[in-house]
């Protein structure tokens, strides 16, 4: 528990200032010095009597946060006054007014662009946080700046988190893996991406990330041994033919081995490539390329290479400006080893992202991948009519994913994320092509607008002039360029063709007997389906909607006794009744935090066990808050709550089991094993006789002497599947027992 102590506080203080001093590697000026110095005193003086939530004095994270941001990052000036002050006009009783008049107009864009907006629980269909993140980005196009400094502060709060409630931990940790990790990697800062990885999977999955730590940690000596046997030759030929160089090995982050054990299901001690060995050497700029192959040719020479694992990302860089050469080789133990080769350059660009992309960048006519990627944000930002959540959708889909790269007939190359089709490359060479497009030849043979797009193909599209949009094409298209010109194009399409609609279903409604008002016809709206009421009048006028829809919705409504109820204008709406609910709702859970005993008998709070991933008592919970009222429970680690947590962290609700259920949970579990007879009998007894576990399914398939089985079954709670699986390890001929969609069982 942290010890108050005002002298030593101060003391602290002007040590955290000093090492921020140090962490400032960048060029400045006496007056660069006065600026931090007047930003310093003026955050010491507004957040003089603010704590954290650890009891420490608020003034440590602004000061973390710009030493991360000037030494982890490499931002100057600007930035560190900025990183100071993020929370003043936020937290304080300073206004963006007072910062523009002490700092200047754009060190106050900066912090508004910083600056949260307030969380308002009573509009439950709302994000603050894609709305916090929209406004974030929305600086971006002006300032990068914003991002950087925003990733400082994640960073920062991520690596404090523990004094924080555990659903606050994980509402922002989950945040962080969905949006501020993959932002960090686009912006190339691989070590603060990894890091913010394996802080979020700390709090996710606490169990998984110790246990890798462990193994990790106990494994460390063997590694470091075979590390100097493995680089040993290669270091003394680069010395003998006087490369300037440096060798590191990297342990892969605790995320991203988890990740491989995740996706392969194996586990810990079946992943190969634990670690990298880095090769950096230095030389000048002109030479890079001829340099780099001339290491990849020594280090070939020692051990073979899989050429299916060379990835060349100096000839084209990745879209984030990271550069290097890739290869995987066969040492001498029988074991693969994956080699970086970079110029120290490169590395830096590697390391410090961004920030180092533009110190290169200067003088240079030549536009990176990265300057292409702020263009494409640029372009999703133009979109005024999009709304929060539908701005992250297409953010985190086209701007975090993988790219391939296809050519135009002349030659031009076109990014584009994986998964692409023909009709997003459409787009991506002008509008009109896309909006005009009717097929295109790849690689000279003819294919449909759906057809997916790999790297190299080389792409004709054809178009014609009779040819328009189509709302199916959104369920065609990847990329959020493609979706915003399309719902643009098909917008226009349907405001010519508005009062014409409006007119006609005016008619409808007269022949009949309906007045035509806001309320009825939203009724119709919803009877036919159909989300707004533009929507309604464009389907009207394409003669989706006739006169019988209407009159079949009349005497629908007479019959469930509707007319009653637009009768009564003063009665609550459906809508008003569920958000009177859910305020109601959140009222009670904000007095009462543990309401929500899961198996209570709980009048208010109906919940659902989400069928995503099949919780059962024992597995860390959480529950979101439905539009109607009811709430649904998911396991902290399912990847809807992950997304739910980083989008919808209002509705979030506490919720943990009832220690007393006799009832039974569905759940699953699948075995692999060497087939003989009997076992199919012994594996039904362990189940059945020795746990009393109930069976909904039982499927086995057996092939060339290998068994592999689903069986569903009613389990009362985590520890009784657990003890069921162990018994079941033991049979000699299983080699494997794990959860279905719980591959954490490699690490037991």
């Amino acid at each position: 528990m942290y010890q108050l102590d005002t002298e030593k506080e101060k003391t602290e203080i002007l040590r955290r200032y000093r090492n921020l001093l140090k962490a400032w590697t960048a060029r400045k000026e006496p007056s660069d010095k006065r600026l931090v110095r007047k930003a310093f005193n003026l955050a010491v003086d507004a957040h003089k009597d603010m704590r954290r939530k650890s009891g420490e004095p608020y003034i440590f994270h602004p000061l973390e946060v710009a030493r991360i941001a000037a030494g982890e990052i490499g931002l100057g000036t600007t930035s560190i006054v900025c990183a100071l002050l993020h929370d003043v006009v936020e937290d304080t009783d300073y206004t963006l007014a007072d910062v523009e008049g002490l700092f200047g107009e754009k060190v106050a864009r900066i912090i508004d662009g910083l600056t949260k907006i307030d969380e308002i629980f009573d509009q439950p269909s709302a994000s603050m946080q894609a709305e916090n993140f929209k406004k974030i980005i929305l600086t971006l196009a002006d300032d990068v700046r914003v991002i950087l400094i925003k990733l400082s502060d994640r960073l920062h709060n991520m690596r404090t988190l523990q004094p924080l409630p555990d659903e606050k931990r994980l509402k922002i940790a989950s945040e962080t893996i969905y949006l501020y990790a993959p932002l960090a990697h686009r912006l190339g800062l691989y070590t603060i991406k990894s890091e913010l990885e394996d802080l979020s999977l700390k709090h996710t999955e606490p169990q998984i990330y110790e246990s890798i730590s462990r193994k990790l940690a106990e494994s460390k000596e063997a590694r470091q041994r075979f590390i100097n046997q493995f680089v040993y030759p290669i270091k003394k030929e680069l010395s003998r033919q006087g490369i300037d160089y440096r060798i590191i090995a990297r342990e892969k982050s605790v995320y991203s081995i988890w990740e491989k054990m995740r996706n392969q299901g194996i586990p810990f001690e079946e992943v190969y490539d634990i670690f990298a060995i880095r090769v950096v050497i230095d030389v000048p700029q002109d030479q890079e390329k001829v340099e780099c192959w001339k290491v990849y040719s020594i280090i070939t020479d020692f051990y073979r290479p899989n050429l299916k694992r060379l990835r060349d990302w100096i000839s084209i860089p990745k879209a984030n400006g990271y550069e290097a050469l890739h290869t995987t080789v066969m040492s001498q133990t029988g074991r693969w080893v994956e080699i970086q080769i970079r110029t120290e350059r490169m590395d830096e660009i590697a390391e410090k992202g961004y920030a180092a992309h533009w110190k290169y960048k200067e003088n240079q006519d030549i536009e990176s991948g990265l300057d292409v990627w702020l263009t494409k944000i640029q372009d999703l930002l133009s979109q005024e009519d999009t709304n929060a959540l539908d701005f992250l959708s297409d953010f985190k889909l086209n701007l975090f994913t993988d790219e391939i790269f296809a050519f135009t007939p002349k030659g031009e190359m076109k990014s584009l994320p994986v998964g692409a089709t023909v009709l997003d490359f459409a787009y991506n060479v002008h509008s009109q092509v896309g909006n005009t497009a009717i097929g295109a030849k790849v690689n000279h043979n003819l294919v449909p607008l759906n057809h997916p797009i790999k790297s190299g193909d080389q792409i004709e599209i054809i178009t014609s002039k009779k040819q328009l949009p189509r709302e199916a094409w959104l369920g065609i298209v990847k990329t959020a360029r493609a979706r915003s010109k399309i719902k643009a194009a098909l917008k226009e399409e349907k405001k010519a063709h508005y009062k014409e609609g409006k007119k006609i279903l005016d008619e409808y409604f007269s022949k009949a007997g309906l007045n035509n008002t806001r309320d009825i016809l939203n009724e119709f709206r919803k009877y036919s389906g159909i989300k707004n009421l533009s929507d309604l009048y464009y389907e009207t006028y394409r003669g989706e909607i006739q006169l019988k829809d209407v009159k079949d919705f009349s005497q629908d409504s007479e019959k469930s006794g509707w007319f009653r109820y637009i009768s009564r204008p003063f009665t609550k709406s459906r809508t008003t009744e569920s958000r009177d609910l859910i305020k109601s709702i959140g009222e009670q859970l904000k007095n009462k935090p543990e309401s929500l005993l899961l198996g209570d008998e709980i009048e208010e709070l109906d919940y659902d066990i989400a069928k995503c991933c099949n919780p059962i008592p024992g597995d860390d919970v959480v529950g979101f808050l439905k539009p109607r009222g009811r709430i649904e429970i998911h396991r902290t680690n399912c990847e809807r709550a992950v997304h739910n947590m980083s989008r919808y962290a209002n509705r979030i609700v506490k919720a943990k089991w009832k220690t007393d259920e006799n009832i039974g949970f569905l759940t699953g579990i699948r075995v692999e094993g060497i087939d003989r007879k009997g076992l199919i009998k012994q594996i039904s007894e362990i189940i059945s006789d020795k746990h009393n576990i109930s069976m909904r399914s039982f499927f086995m398939t057996t092939s060339d002497g290998v068994i592999q089985g689903e069986i569903m079954l009613y389990a009362q709670d985590k520890r009784t599947l657990n003890m069921l699986m162990d018994n079941l390890k033991k049979v000699p001929e299983i080699q494997k027992v794990k959860r279905i969609d719980r591959a954490d069982i490699l690490l037991r």
